[in-house]
């Protein structure tokens, strides 16, 4: 089924913008006629695309739709290159799922190597980030262990290392008597949001137990180190964004020597593979430098 460039367009840069009348600005084109183009295409897929609200969001067709529409501007941008042609629609746009703790510390370095692209992140947990790939919702994704995403290419990045960190002063509080499963279960955790896994996922490494000990929610990678050195709560931060305040007091291990090293995949559609290999290299030489590595 062959779909009109145009509508395509009209759908993800709604999508971008939020609204119609953004979208048509950003097009140089009427509301009328973005809504003319929303219209034809809904009636050429046979089903509703946009959930009409403010802002606009897309159905889950509409993803998937708005995804195919990218995936045809990086194809389209890869082929101008090797034929030397002018590109006069501009940079190709690349929508990626990237766990958070990933683009607080490392993952913008390597978007900044390289050129022709306009990124759309989609920023998710990172036990999370590779189902938006598995559904198609996006091109590209950094997902937590090596199994291999259906279509797509795989590149072993390396392990992610966390560290339990609290604040002094409440390690004396909570902890006084030790770190045990008793202590662990009643002193206030940190957790980004109601799909991080990490904390219990350490909680039962070190005790054998599945404790639920009571929980901040806070979505944020920086927010969390804050909270930390506040006293709010224990967590696990990634080494790289806490290891100044480990190394200046602010922050120490709830446990000395009992890190949480978390494999990271890069996977990409393989329709895709060539036309962003200058990105996956990238994403390469970022990660060597920044992330362990592991055994094979």
């Amino acid at each position: 089924m062959l779909l009109d460039p145009n509508h395509l367009s009209a759908l993800s840069t709604i999508l971008r913008h939020g609204s119609f009348d953004a979208a048509a600005s950003d097009l140089s084109v009427t509301p009328s006629a973005v809504s003319q183009r929303i219209k034809a295409l809904e009636d050429r897929v046979g089903a509703a695309l946009i959930n009409r609200g403010t802002p606009c969001t897309a159905t889950p067709l509409g993803l998937r739709v708005a995804q195919h529409a990218e995936d045809i501007g990086l194809l389209e941008a890869k082929l101008a290159r090797e034929l030397t042609l002018d590109q006069t629609s501009g940079p190709a746009r690349v929508r990626i799922a990237v766990p958070a703790d990933v683009l607080a510390t490392w993952f913008i370095d390597a978007m900044s190597q390289v050129d022709g692209l306009l990124f759309d992140l989609v920023v998710d947990d990172q036990d999370h980030s590779a189902e938006w790939l598995r559904r198609g919702e996006v091109s590209a994704a950094i997902t937590v262990g090596g199994d291999t995403i259906p279509g797509a290419d795989a590149l072993a990045l390396g392990a992610m290392r966390y560290v339990p960190t609290a604040n002094p002063d409440f390690m004396r509080k909570w902890f006084a008597d030790g770190v045990n499963a008793d202590t662990l279960s009643r002193a206030p955790c940190l957790t980004f949001n109601r799909k991080d896994s990490l904390q219990k996922a350490w909680l039962t490494r070190q005790t054998g137990q599945r404790l639920s000990p009571p929980s901040h929610f806070l979505p944020s990678s920086q927010g969390f180190v804050e909270a930390a050195i506040v006293g709010l709560g224990w967590g696990m931060n990634p080494i790289g964004l806490a290891q100044d305040a480990l190394a200046d007091g602010r922050l120490c291990p709830v446990l000395p020597d009992a890190p949480l090293d978390v494999r990271l995949t890069w996977q990409v559609g393989r329709v895709l593979s060539a036309a962003l290999a200058p990105l996956t290299a990238a994403v390469k030489r970022t990660a060597a430098e920044a992330l362990l590595p592991v055994d094979t």
